[in-house]
């Protein structure tokens, strides 16, 4: 999949694309949908299959001091994308000298000038341009005045008559049911990032760890969770890397034990030894064990943390694969 930052940059391969435009947080379900559409006119029709997309996102922009709320940062919805079996991501750089941008002037500029899209297509409610003027109606009367077709998607509902939405997920997570949000982004919720060192008392107590920053990820509820960590590793002779998963436990939190403070992922592998400082860690998050607990000493929390290993153990050998298809690795 190719990545362009910006439209001034599109060659002529890059141009006459059907192209799913959104936010895109979390590539959930109802996300799937209106990109799954654009595939299928793309195939029918011989084009490249697209993404627009904004970034940051641009709550962060109008809002700047809210709350972390991302499903997925950048590297995360993008991957999530490639799944898909795009050919070619546009992630628009969002400012606020780019949301004063009128409608009119984002189909001119961005649609026909920029990317010459052959066809779009976007959720029924989804809306662009200043002051949100870029409405379903907007841009099929646009269409007819330039040369793209255009398709709106409805709302996708899931078994319960409810529409997939961003904010359904985040709530979810944030109240301990990373199952439940599962079921609407179609896979499980992962962390991703850098394996920071910590101070290594895991080491020192028989449950070393990898530690993640949160950065941009939500805040999902503190507490222990069972989990499958995947490392990419390279594929053999044919190149590449593949993700190799293994089942294990974390806690996520701030170590009231040891008077932590910063919010951190501290990941478990089970039977895992390798040094992994600074490689890219995925972390999937399959249950939810229990809350956040400060424990009188050590021993106390060795014997916690033992049973939440086991128990973490007996609820993952009833998940079956790993995240996305992905190879399973036990050791």
């Amino acid at each position: 999949m190719r990545i362009l930052r910006h439209t001034a940059g599109a060659g002529d391969r890059d141009k006459g694309s059907v192209v799913a435009i959104g936010n895109f947080d979390g590539v959930h379900r109802g996300h799937r949908a209106v990109i799954d559409a654009a595939g299928r006119i793309a195939r029918e029709t011989g084009a490249d299959q697209a993404v627009l997309t904004f970034e940051p996102h641009p709550r962060s922009v109008f809002q700047p001091d809210i709350a972390p709320f991302r499903v997925t940062p950048f590297r995360s919805k993008a991957r999530q994308i490639e799944l898909l079996g795009v050919d070619l991501l546009f992630a628009l750089h969002f400012d606020l000298e780019f949301s004063r941008h009128s409608a009119e002037d984002f189909v001119r500029s961005v649609l026909d000038a920029g990317i010459a899209a052959s066809h779009v297509v976007v959720g029924a409610d989804f809306v662009f341009g200043n002051r949100r003027r870029g409405t379903s109606d907007f841009l099929a009367q646009e269409a007819g005045n330039h040369s793209f077709d255009v398709t709106f998607i409805e709302p996708v509902l899931g078994p319960d008559g409810l529409a997939y939405s961003s904010t359904r997920i985040r709530e979810l997570l944030g109240s301990g049911r990373p199952a439940e949000a599962a079921e609407l982004l179609g896979r499980f919720w992962e962390i991703e990032g850098r394996v920071e060192r910590g101070d290594q008392r895991g080491r020192t107590i028989g449950f070393p760890t990898a530690n993640l920053a949160l950065g941009d990820y939500l805040r999902p509820a503190t507490g222990v969770y069972a989990i499958r960590a995947g490392l990419d590793r390279p594929a053999g002779e044919g190149g590449g890397v593949e993700t190799v998963w293994f089942d294990g436990v974390a806690n996520l939190g701030r170590r009231p034990t040891f008077g932590g403070d910063d919010l951190l992922l501290e990941a478990h592998l089970f039977g895992f030894q390798d040094d992994i400082y600074g490689q890219h860690l995925r972390v999937a998050l399959i249950e939810y064990l229990r809350p956040e607990t400060r424990f009188d000493g050590i021993d106390a929390l060795r014997a916690q943390i033992a049973e939440d290993a086991t128990r973490a153990r007996e609820l993952l050998a009833t998940h079956g694969a790993a995240p996305a298809g992905a190879e399973r690795v036990e050791r």
